[in-house]
């Protein structure tokens, strides 16, 4: 919902204008809510917080850079297969082992991310129409690369905080993030809070976001690397159905497909969880 509701916004203002507003105030809203919650503030906690509120920063901005000048149908579906896979891996080499059933909806999910992740009909017929030229550069697969390891390091930065540290990680990470994406706009000239309608979507984007990062923290903490960020690397399915319902946007077979792919995978790796 957070991703749908900043495309939404991104349609009027630049995406960065966005993200210089979200960021800032869902750390306020973590920093309001985070007394409550309890926890313990410990120094590991938040190193690993802010790690990979830095790596949220610098992917986002690759990630937007490489749509900027590249293909979506293969920029998305790259950066997404490696947020999805490389967490897998770095779980199973730290000595996970889901069980069978598990495995084969990691690779289900793998392929629904793939498929999901795939540029919709109205965004190519747009992108046809306004004659545009998107190549698949040598520096735009640079940035797609970098921008889907920058995610998956985030994810793995997440599962590395320990128990017990409430909501006070969750803060380092926005707070981390506020200061990549504010250092990104200042240099590109782009330090200018939205108006009217984007700046309340962007309002709405914050508390979004603390919701979807505290639960990914928490699901993290109480489960396995190579599943938990399997399972949350299918977001995309949810964004692709709001634009459905919300927009009338229309959706081609494969992504249709990958959405009924997702429901299964999470359905396989919840029973053999």
């Amino acid at each position: 919902m957070s991703d749908f509701v900043g495309g939404v916004a991104s349609r009027r203002v630049t995406a960065l204008r966005v993200v210089i507003v979200s960021y800032p105030l869902s750390l306020l809203v973590v920093l309001a809510i985070a007394p409550f919650v309890g926890g313990t503030v410990s120094a590991s906690g938040l190193v690993w917080g802010a790690v990979s509120g830095i790596a949220v920063g610098v992917a986002v901005w690759w990630f937007y850079l490489a749509l900027a000048s590249g293909p979506m149908s293969v920029v998305s579906p790259v950066t997404a297969v490696l947020v999805a896979g490389l967490p897998v891996t770095v779980g199973l080499v730290l000595g996970e082992r889901p069980g069978g059933m598990a495995y084969a909806g990691i690779a289900v999910a793998l392929i629904a991310v793939v498929l999901v992740s795939r540029e919709s009909p109205d965004a190519t017929a747009g992108e046809v129409a306004g004659g545009r030229t998107l190549r698949f550069t040598r520096n735009v697969a640079l940035l797609t690369v970098g921008s889907g390891v920058a995610f998956a390091l985030a994810f793995v930065a997440l599962h590395r905080i320990g128990d017990g540290g409430g909501l006070w990680p969750l803060a380092a990470s926005r707070a981390a993030a506020t200061a990549v994406v504010w250092a990104v706009a200042l240099a590109a000239h782009q330090f200018s809070a939205p108006r009217g309608v984007p700046l309340r979507l962007a309002v709405y984007v914050s508390v979004l976001d603390v919701i979807a990062n505290a639960a990914m923290m928490f699901a993290f903490q109480g489960g396995m690397l190579s599943l938990v960020s399997v399972i949350g690397s299918l977001y995309p399915a949810a964004t692709v159905l709001l634009a459905m319902v919300m927009l009338g946007e229309r959706v081609g077979r494969l992504q249709q497909a990958g959405m009924l792919l997702a429901l299964a995978s999470v359905a396989m790796i919840a029973v053999a969880s």
